[in-house]
């Protein structure tokens, strides 16, 4: 079974990974806490695409994808210009300031009745609304412009030191006040819990053995021998998963040898 694709929290289902079998059949590994995975990291290889429900492999060695299966989304580089052919975000976006534990900030748009689900996608602890505007291509002007002060993009990395903090509250206001034009105003707040309590940053590691913890955006955490590893989804695209747990020696947390 090759991981061709993951699903994220804040969509239906629950988060996962997708598996596709010789014949592109796909099966979905649900990722639920509690769920114990044992499964040992084979060759990788370019995941392919999926499409109608079925899987098309591809033999290239690039990983996650090859140049003929990487794909753009244009409108993660768009300010406003739109890069496509035809302008196709119409419809009421909703500009949005996000917060990862403990104090980093990231200004971001999304279709208006895509809000609480885009935050989820991104692992966001909290978040508050505070600008509708009519389509996509104004919503990108403004974070542009406000991007020169608050960042419109936050790195896996940051986001796994930050996953046994939680949120500066006093620097999440504080950001609302001074960092935002002056008539933007919070039309609504949202708070998540992603289901883990962790006493110290996991160790980052690309591993498919252990205990689910929990998943927060694309980042699985993991419980093996009293160490929590967090795992980027993306990392695990392309390989070949084979039944029994690793035995590869990964590096353990100060906390399991206490």
């Amino acid at each position: 079974m090759q991981v061709v694709d993951y699903v994220r929290t804040g969509h239906d289902g629950g988060p996962a990974l997708l598996l596709a079998d010789e014949a592109g059949a796909i099966e979905r590994l649900a990722l639920d806490p509690g769920v114990e995975l044992a499964y040992s990291l084979g060759d990788r290889r370019c995941a392919g695409t999926l499409a109608d429900g079925t899987h098309e492999p591809c033999e290239a060695s690039d990983a996650p994808y090859c140049d003929v299966h990487t794909h753009t989304w244009v409108c993660a580089r768009c300010t406003g210009d739109c890069l496509k052919p035809e302008m196709d975000c119409h419809g009421e976006h909703a500009i949005y300031l996000a917060a990862f534990a403990p104090d980093v900030h990231k200004i971001g748009v999304t279709y208006l009745d895509r809000l609480p689900t885009r935050l989820q996608e991104q692992g966001a602890d909290r978040a508050a609304h505070v600008r509708t505007v009519a389509n996509g291509r104004i919503a990108r002007e403004l974070e542009s412009e406000i991007a020169e002060r608050v960042t419109d993009r936050v790195r896996v990395p940051t986001k796994i030191a930050g996953l046994h903090h939680t949120v500066d509250e006093a620097a999440f206001q504080s950001t609302i006040e001074s960092d935002l034009p002056p008539d933007f105003e919070v039309h609504d707040e949202y708070s998540f819990d992603y289901g883990f309590d962790l006493d110290a940053a996991p160790v980052p590691e690309t591993t498919a053995t252990g205990t689910v913890r929990g998943v927060k955006g694309r980042i699985l955490v993991l419980e093996e021998h009293g160490t929590d590893y967090a795992v980027d989804m993306r990392s695990l695209l392309g390989y070949e998963l084979t039944e029994g747990a690793s035995d590869r020696e990964k590096q353990a947390s100060f906390g399991a040898f206490s």
